[in-house]
């Protein structure tokens, strides 16, 4: 039962970076057994909070107490002691070490990681296994392991489900509950709204550095919310009436793959995408989807089967020869994609650069045009241009699609574009993908977020233990395409 008692208590909490005010005065009080969410549009200072309250930066003002004492932590370490445990929007591990070492080097029991994964349901991550070796959606579910391990007053959940499919967000939620129902609270950053809603008490509402709403996400759900987050901007997001695509079938594929396997679980995969087409993929985490992605954009090679563009054979030994054939992919990992210490300028202008055709004078003018055309069109956050790290997760992902946009692409692997971004951004890279494809090109994207189907797509194929078990039409429906996602009703549901 919720407390009215205030576990966390924070006032006028504000940071700076330069001249780029990151959290100008932020109140938030979360009660003694309360799951609370922090909600704002990207660049509102969600993150900048989240990382002020454990320690990862020094606020520059303000006053942050936990059940009635001041808190002034110098690191995350310091705040398990405390009873606060973060899991943060990237993973806080170390590549190269083994989850063992990660586990270590914070001091936390790798036995009692080991017990609360099996208790959260969750198999196959070992512990000697490097981390490198594990993919996001498990690596995310360490962190919150990591974090419960320390049985903390305050756990804060900062993006978690963002990077995560259905079946492990319930496994977050289930833990959320335990720690509410125990009398611990959460500190709940997610912009899944349906999730806010569902699993959340109260929320804060965070708009350019400030606290600008508190109540609860039951009353007004989403249009109060989103009106909250984005004043004036924009209305709340609905699912636009379109026309969708009809491509003829006489049109040759922009990309056609055969009987394709890799890894050890992509198995026969054949799938085609059209000029101006959208084809949406949709499959549970671990169902070869990362494979699929990597082999197309030329990352990992085949086992058996072909890949065609536009008609003739590709053989992809690295990105840079899927890249010469037009193939662009944005990954869902910004990090992987970004060189953070440099400007948004270098990050845009990089694919045009690293082409050795292209070796030589640069002309400063002619890159100038692109690059200013890139960030125009998808309205960049030019605030914190010396460096792409500085921006928000929003931000930053328009600049991993915006510099495909000053190269010049005509087929887009997009793995899962908008996760861990808000609304309103989102709905910029839905008109975008849109637009894109209109423009003749094509595109293949992976999301976690079974609406988006609806809300970009043409139609849709599901992977389920490697294979494309259904192909469906893009207003199938979340059922139908859960269904499909888990193996079930598989001959009621494929229809091509």
């Amino acid at each position: 039962m919720m407390s009215t008692d205030a576990l966390l208590a924070a006032r006028g909490v504000a940071k700076a970076y330069g001249s780029v005010v990151a959290l100008r005065s932020a109140d938030l009080t979360v009660g003694a057994g309360e799951a609370h969410a922090l909600l704002g549009a990207n660049g509102a200072g969600k993150s900048t909070f989240v990382k002020a309250l454990t320690g990862v930066i020094r606020r520059d003002r303000g006053t942050i107490t936990l059940a009635g004492e001041p808190v002034e932590l110098r690191s995350p370490a310091e705040g398990y002691e405390r009873g606060i445990a973060a899991v943060f929007q990237d993973p806080a591990l170390i590549p190269d070490l083994t989850v063992r070492h990660n586990l270590r080097l914070t001091g936390t029991d790798p036995g009692a990681v080991r017990q609360e994964l099996a208790g959260l349901g969750i198999e196959g991550i070992e512990i000697d296994e490097r981390v490198a070796d594990i993919p996001l959606p498990f690596l995310r579910m360490l962190d919150l392991a990591r974090a419960l391990v320390h049985r903390p007053r305050l756990l804060v959940l900062d993006e978690i489900t963002a990077a995560l499919p259905a079946d492990l967000a319930e496994k977050v939620f289930t833990a959320m509950a335990r720690q509410t129902r125990t009398g611990g609270s959460v500190l709940f950053i997610s912009h899944r709204l349906e999730e806010v809603i569902e699993h959340c008490d109260m929320c804060t509402v965070f708009r350019d550095g400030h606290d600008v709403a508190r109540f609860a996400p039951q009353e007004g759900r989403e249009a109060r919310i989103v009106q909250s987050m984005l004043g004036d901007r924009v209305e709340a997001e609905v699912a636009a009436e379109r026309s969708r695509r009809n491509v003829a079938d006489g049109v040759t594929p922009r990309l056609e793959v055969e009987g394709l396997s890799a890894g050890d679980l992509l198995r026969d995969v054949s799938l085609t995408v059209r000029p101006g087409e959208v084809v949406g993929l949709v499959a549970l985490e671990g169902q070869g989807q990362d494979a699929l992605f990597e082999t197309l954009a030329g990352d990992r090679r085949p086992r058996a089967g072909s890949i065609r563009v536009e008609g003739r054979p590709l053989t992809a030994r690295h990105p840079a020869a899927a890249i010469r054939r037009g193939i662009a992919l944005v990954p869902a990992d910004r990090t992987l994609a970004l060189l953070p210490k440099r400007s948004i300028r270098e990050n845009i202008a990089l694919p045009s650069r690293a082409r050795p055709a292209r070796w030589g004078p640069i002309s400063r003018r002619r890159e100038d045009r692109s690059v200013n055309r890139a960030v125009e069109r998808l309205s960049i956050d030019t605030r914190a241009a010396a460096q792409a790290r500085r921006l928000s997760g929003g931000n930053q992902q328009k600049l991993t699609i915006g510099r495909w946009l000053a190269e010049g692409f005509r087929t887009l692997l997009l793995f899962d574009p908008t996760r861990g971004i808000d609304i309103g951004t989102k709905r910029q890279i839905y008109d975008l993908v849109r637009e894109i494809a209109d423009s003749g090109a094509a595109v293949l994207m992976y999301t976690s977020e079974l609406r988006e189907i609806e809300l970009v797509c043409d139609r849709a194929l599901v992977l389920h233990r490697g294979e494309i078990v259904a192909e469906l039409p893009a207003d199938a429906g979340e059922e139908a395409l859960l269904n499909a996602a888990h193996g079930l009703h598989r001959d009621e549901v494929t229809t091509g």
